[in-house]
């Protein structure tokens, strides 16, 4: 049966109902009182036998989803270096699922190919990364880290002789995997599932706020022979946001023959700000590199990317082919489709060349300050107010604070946080203590939301005493 639908009037009217949502979300609770039963109720039952019209299709979902819906993309969302969705960011993702470009090749999509080109370029630049090195449009630090792993697990393999890609991982020479012990846990995931197992990791030691030991690594690489090694270093660590010694790091890893790889979901961007691009100095003498759009780009969901300075080696591990996958390809055109995990994927470029056309270099810089400015102003307010600690030195975004004197009373404050309304910081355990977590990645956060925010806590915690 052929469903008919006023397309123009549908999204038209499912466009104005995201504007009014993103035009309210600064009011709104951060976190919803959320009723899962009536949620499931509004939502399920029996599936009809019978099409319905799609606009109230899309009527019945607003209305059942929207009261369950966090704010994320408003100015008080502090929880999982989520940064809220730039405008010209969103129009452009909008567009991506209005024109369904599968971007996997110049075949399925000339549009996105070049897209991706321009604004793989563009980031490249952003981020101080040599000229010439591959990229590709992953789903997030995952992926990235995933794709680049997959990298770096060719070249070392090929340069002991052994072709991991077509003859696997049994009977070839063992890969050492070195990282710091405060690695993101998407690292140990990236190792599962490309057969190199979390038994291959060798931790090494972290200082005090959360940066890898140069010395504790230089020290774990001579204690076995050379072979194929990769090192996995850290630009923003997940609680902290402290970067490791990039230019000592990899050069000690380059001493012992080691691929090295920065996973910098969110601290990557830090290279994007004359103020803060110390904290990753020779970020450019790293093999691989991978980050979020979605955090600190403020891009909409589903965004990250994957960098390799030996294309090389990148395409050999993604790239594949079949017969009706190839035609006339221009020579000069890159193939998104040879950098990445999915053939299947959207065409996330568009939301990423927005951005960073909307932002420019200068706009991407003062977000990356503003952003660190925020953070280090909630540091200042908690600080200054008795029972309260803050316990890392704030570098980047992220900022750990601890109230009273056992993890009961921190865990307390954090629920009646969240469930204020107010704002939402999530929560974590870092050297053996229960903390507040804040990160701050927002274009729409000001010094106003950051001092409502300190508010609640503060009341929060004299509840809590």
């Amino acid at each position: 049966m052929a469903l008919m639908t006023d397309l123009r009037s549908l999204l038209v009217r499912t466009a104005e109902g995201v504007a009014t949502y993103r035009e309210s979300v600064s009011d709104a609770a951060v976190f919803p009182d959320v009723d899962f039963d009536a949620v499931r109720a509004a939502l399920g039952g029996r599936l009809p036998d019978h099409p319905s019209p799609a606009h109230e299709v899309v009527d019945q979902l607003v209305a059942a989803v929207e009261p369950a819906m966090v704010a994320t993309t408003g100015p008080r969302y502090f929880g999982f270096v989520i940064g809220g969705a730039l405008d010209a960011a969103t129009a452009a993702d909008m567009l991506a699922v209005g024109w369904d470009q599968p971007a996997y090749n110049h075949l399925s999509s000339p549009a996105s190919a070049v897209v991706e080109e321009v604004a793989g370029s563009w980031l490249v630049d952003v981020l101080g990364l040599p000229a010439g090195v591959s990229y590709g449009f992953v789903t997030g630090a995952q992926g990235a880290n995933t794709v680049c792993l997959a990298a770096a697990r060719h070249k070392v393999l090929a340069d002991a002789g052994w072709d991991v890609e077509r003859d696997g991982l049994g009977g070839g020479p063992a890969v050492r995997v070195v990282a710091s012990e405060e690695r993101h846990a998407t690292i140990d995931r990236s190792l599962r599932l490309l057969g190199l197992g979390t038994a291959a990791l060798e931790p090494v030691a972290a200082d005090g706020n959360g940066a890898i030991d140069v010395a504790e690594l230089e020290a774990a690489l001579k204690s076995k022979p050379a072979g194929p090694t990769i090192v996995c270093l850290q630009a923003g660590n997940v609680n902290t946001g402290a970067c490791d010694d990039l230019a000592a790091a990899v050069a000690v890893a380059h001493g012992y023959g080691a691929w090295a790889h920065v996973d910098g979901a969110f601290g990557l961007w830090a290279a994007a700000s004359p103020r803060t691009r110390a904290l990753v100095a020779g970020i450019e003498t790293a093999d691989s590199w991978g980050t979020d759009g979605h955090k600190w780009l403020n891009v909409p969901y589903d965004s990250g990317y994957a960098f390799c300075a030996h294309p090389d080696a990148h395409a050999a591990a993604m790239a594949y082919t079949a017969a009706y996958l190839v035609g006339a390809s221009p020579a000069a055109l890159r193939p998104p489709g040879d950098y990445v995990l999915e053939s299947s994927r959207r065409a996330r470029g568009f939301a990423t060349w927005a951005a960073l056309r909307e932002l420019g270099r200068d706009g991407v810089a003062e977000l990356v300050e503003r952003c660190c400015a925020l953070a280090r102003r909630f540091a200042g307010q908690l600080g200054a107010v008795d029972g309260i600690a803050v316990v890392n030195d704030v570098v980047l975004n992220q900022v750990l604070v601890r109230f009273g004197d056992d993890d009961a009373t921190t865990d307390r404050v954090i629920e009646a946080v969240q469930h204020s309304g107010e704002c939402w910081m999530g929560s974590t355990t870092w050297h053996g203590h229960r903390l507040m977590r804040i990160s701050v990645s927002s274009w729409r956060t000001t010094e106003a939301d950051v001092d409502r925010s300190v508010r609640a806590i503060v009341a929060a915690a004299g509840a809590s005493s």
